[in-house]
């Protein structure tokens, strides 16, 4: 502190901070080790690999060069708030050409949720007295609007996947269920039921870089669901029964073994778009488009 003032005021608080609270000899250790620790011991296999991944980018990238080498118990609210703002000006790694070095509202809100998780799991583990992340203001996520195909939209782009004929049951059956990526690229046919017209949503699909597909359970519990489907998708789905090659609904066409990557639908959905002449939306908006498409 620059005067006796201030370092008093820092004393007193710093007794209110700690009273009746004792820590383990880690709160000696830097934020930079915690995340660590939190990474392998708290979250993995208890979280979605991608949720993880997304979790170790925004610390590896973000966090831990502004912060990493700091004592975890010695971080302060002021020292957060200041990160924040130098990631929002100056944070974003590779030149954006409209941006600069900026990082987006959204971006910054997502490494402010992550690190507050982890200083939250530090402070029940006796690590740090209070969660230094608590008041400080993080910028209100500015995300994408949804964009909603039109009637006549839905039907260039249905145009278009009719002729293609690796991926028409695909983008059919998505327009009239509104699964997202995962789920729909996980589909076995022990999922369909023939007689009631049905699909049981039981698992997702998972891409890790650099690792092969895995399955895991939904999003949310409310995603193990059941769908019924329209008459003409069940018929779509009989017909294609009588010459499935293997237990995936919607196997890749070069390894029918395996299922079609959540990536490469996405990819695909890029390139019919592009052959449709319409905008570029996120594989998302057509689960948007499926509820519009259901009561028109």
């Amino acid at each position: 502190a620059k005067t006796q003032k201030a370092l008093l005021d820092k004393l007193h608080q710093n007794i209110e901070c700690y009273r009746d609270v004792e820590l383990t000899e880690d709160s000696r250790m830097t934020l930079g080790q915690w995340l660590d620790r939190w990474l392998t011991e708290y979250k993995a296999g208890t979280v979605r690999p991608g949720t993880l991944e997304g979790y170790r980018r925004y610390i590896e990238y973000y966090i831990k060069p502004q912060l990493g080498n700091k004592q975890i118990s010695l971080l302060s609210q002021q020292d957060i708030q200041r990160m924040y703002r130098r990631l929002k000006t100056e944070g974003r790694i590779h030149e954006h050409p409209e941006m600069g070095h900026q990082l987006s509202d959204s971006m910054v809100r997502h490494i402010h949720s992550t690190l507050h998780a982890a200083l939250k799991d530090a402070v029940q583990a006796h690590i740090i007295p209070r969660n230094p992340t608590e008041g400080t203001t993080a910028p209100k996520p500015n995300y994408k609007p949804k964009r909603i195909l039109t009637r006549a939209e839905l039907d260039a782009f249905l145009t278009v996947v009719e002729q293609d004929e690796v991926w028409r049951d695909f983008f059919q059956t998505e327009l009239m269920t509104g699964l997202r990526r995962g789920e729909i690229c996980a589909l076995r046919w022990e999922d369909f039921d023939a007689k009631q017209e049905t699909l049981h949503v039981r698992r997702t699909l998972h891409k890790e870089k650099g690792k092969p597909l895995t399955t895991g359970d939904t999003k949310t519990y409310a995603g193990t669901r059941k769908i019924v489907l329209p008459p003409s998708t069940a018929q779509l789905l009989r017909e294609r029964k009588k010459t499935a090659p293997t237990e995936w609904i919607f196997p890749n066409p070069f390894d029918p073994e395996q299922p079609i990557a959540p990536g490469t639908a996405y990819n695909r959905l890029k390139v019919l778009l592009k052959e449709a002449g319409l905008p570029d939306i996120r594989f998302h908006d057509l689960r948007h488009s499926c509820a519009s498409l259901m009561v028109m």
